[in-house]
């Protein structure tokens, strides 16, 4: 299937963070999709996936959670749709359990209220655009020359991993949203640090492990010459752009590194002007670097 044969509908599952911390990734994935044609009704009333609480205290309600997500999903008659690496952790989990573990499917089953036993496959949107509508429909529509930005892609911890759940891209080298910028026009940039852990799960507890961590992200960005860093998860992005000013005063470092979401990347390529992509709602701004790369106004088609 290719974005050019076939109406692409997905049951769009934003999750927490798109609705809060990471608005901006619900702007520019609605922003991307309605431009591509594919099609997303948002699941309604969708509750929390429990990432990463649920998990920590209770094994069956950190299936119960998604799986009352996923029932509607089927409901919906449709597959779900996910942007969050977290969320699309613990969907894609609890899909798993459902279909191969008969005793937790039978009590996640009693919970909900209702026979679920993984009807809704579980997409990320990444996933969704390089193998389902596909790379080269992708550069058709590109209207916006990318070719003087050099990126880095961060997958970060769970986007690949482990890889018997997620399954779309390699676990320790993957390359998906490489081969997006690459389709964009922009310079993918080879690093070693692109599924180093970031340290989201520390973030509150051991903000010194935190900053540590990010710092060596973000050097070996800027070591490899990168403009910005392109990312798929709220929870990344939010320690990689947040804590940029934390990391210089503790460093004594300059860095002031945009870092984008990849539906961003894809708005920028496809004409859209930053403010219909949410980029006014970065912590680090990457005004400078839009203007700079002249990505600052919208492309209009010919």
């Amino acid at each position: 299937m290719t974005g050019g044969q076939t109406v692409m509908k997905y049951a769009y599952y934003p999750g927490c963070s798109l609705h809060a911390t990471a608005k901006e990734y619900d702007i520019s994935t609605k922003a991307v999709c309605e431009a591509l044609g594919i099609e997303l009704e948002e699941i309604p009333n969708w509750v929390c996936c429990g990432a990463s609480s649920a998990h920590m205290t209770s094994e069956l309600l950190s299936l119960a959670l998604p799986v009352s997500d996923l029932v509607i999903a089927k409901d919906m008659g449709l597959d779900t749709l996910v942007c969050c690496a977290a969320c699309y952790s613990r969907l894609r989990v609890a899909n798993a359990q459902m279909v191969s573990d008969d005793g937790h499917r039978a009590q996640v089953n009693e919970i909900v209220g209702t026979e679920y036993s993984g009807e809704s496959q579980v997409r990320h949107l990444l996933d969704v655009l390089v193998h389902e509508y596909g790379l080269d429909a992708l550069r058709e529509k590109v209207t916006r020359e990318l070719s003087d930005l050099r990126v880095v892609a961060y997958y970060g911890c769970l986007l690949s991993r482990p890889p018997e759940i997620v399954a779309f891209d390699d676990p320790e080298n993957p390359t998906a949203m490489d081969e997006l910028a690459a389709a964009l026009g922009a310079k993918a940039l080879d690093w070693p640090n692109k599924t180093e852990c970031c340290g989201q799960s520390l973030s509150l507890t051991r903000t010194d492990v935190v900053l540590k961590l990010c710092r060596d992200i973000l050097q070996s960005a800027c070591d490899r010459g990168a403009d910005c860093i392109v990312v798929a998860c709220p929870l990344c992005h939010s320690n990689l752009d947040m804590r940029q000013a934390q990391i210089n005063r503790q460093y004594q470092t300059q860095f002031g590194v945009p870092i984008l979401y990849f539906t961003q990347l894809v708005g920028l390529a496809l004409g859209l002007e930053p403010k219909e992509l949410g980029m006014s709602k970065h912590i680090t701004s990457p005004s400078k670097l839009l203007a700079a790369k002249g990505l600052d106004k919208r492309k209009e088609t010919a």
